[in-house]
């Protein structure tokens, strides 16, 4: 399927625009990081979360009023809508968990729902409880630092044996860039940090790779076929040939995953939100920031794996030989 017909677009000439747009894009995540902080989910900060069901419309200010007053530690408790409207659900996230084992772990939940009770404000059932205690949150915060990082070097070391170091670097600034990107949109629309979304940062990892290497192996290719030709055009032509491709992947992707966040459920759309930000970013990194970080790394130096046409004698060998 072609969906394009012979595209001939200079992506590389837009590179410095790209890099700059990217920059821009990643220094207001920062700052916002920097500022408000990126929210942690259960898994990471430890905590303890309640999800009750109402019967009647659930009056979250009373409920929060309710737990302020009446529950040690529950002036900081987040207390929000949960899920689909109709279903009438408050989500109550509480930081103190209590002793790490045994009973004690599941007091403070109890705590919780015993104080929302005393309060009056409806009848409810309890349909969900999530207790992660500090020490385990810790763990998993290392855990998941460490999956991304050993990624990452798993994906420069294998690009720099298929193909040129370079490259590797290049598809490792890549995907940084996605993660960074992604983090940003995470800090900005609020989203917590939950292992849902470290599932789906992995995923747009190998996602964004995969794109990529698309891409230079076809560079690759190009370099035997057009050995007389510099490697910003060949570069250019390969992304220009894999156009199609790419749209169409990403298009197939994008729509199987906004459609997992409009319908997912409230779970999965962290996950789902992720997986959006992370394939935009992925395809927009792939056409122009991966080739052209690769271009500024290699430089004048050869690239392995060109054909190098032989050098032409010079006049004083042709005029000896012509003697």
């Amino acid at each position: 399927m072609q969906i394009l017909k012979s595209p001939n677009f200079n992506f590389v000439r837009w590179r410095w625009h790209a890099i700059a747009v990217s920059v821009i894009v990643i220094g207001i995540g920062i700052a916002t990081i920097l500022t408000r902080g990126l929210p942690l989910g259960v898994e990471f900060e430890g905590g303890t979360i309640v999800i009750l069901q109402f019967e009647q419309e659930p009056d979250v200010a009373a409920i929060r009023a309710s737990l302020a007053s009446g529950l040690a530690g529950g002036d900081d408790a987040i207390v929000q809508r949960y899920g689909e409207p109709e279903r009438r659900e408050v989500m109550i996230r509480v930081s103190d968990v209590g002793a790490e084992t045994g009973g004690e772990l599941s007091r403070t939940a109890e705590a919780v729902v015993e104080t929302v009770q005393k309060a009056n404000v409806g009848s409810f059932t309890q349909v969900g409880t999530e207790i992660v205690g500090p020490i385990v949150g810790d763990q998993l915060k290392r855990q998941g630092v460490l999956a991304t990082v050993l990624a990452l070097a798993g994906i420069l070391a294998y690009i720099a044996m298929r193909f040129q170091f370079s490259f590797a670097v290049g598809a490792v600034v890549a995907t940084v860039h996605d993660l960074l990107v992604t983090l940003t949109f995470l800090a900005i629309f609020e989203f917590d940090l939950t292992l849902n979304v470290i599932a789906g940062i992995l995923t747009i990892t190998g996602y964004s790779v995969n794109d990529t290497i698309v891409v230079f192996d076809r560079v690759r290719e190009n370099m035997r076929s057009m050995r007389r030709d510099k490697l910003d055009h060949i570069v250019n032509v390969a992304v220009n040939q894999t156009l199609t491709r790419t749209i169409i992947t990403a298009g197939t992707t994008l729509l199987s995953v906004t459609a997992l966040f409009l319908f997912g459920g409230e779970v999965l759309k962290g996950f789902a939100f992720t997986m959006i930000v992370g394939i935009i970013s992925g395809t927009y990194s792939t056409v122009f920031i991966a080739a052209a970080i690769a271009l500024l790394w290699q430089g004048n130096k050869p690239v392995k794996g060109q054909s190098i046409p032989a050098a032409q004698p010079t006049e004083r060998k042709r005029r000896a030989r012509a003697s």
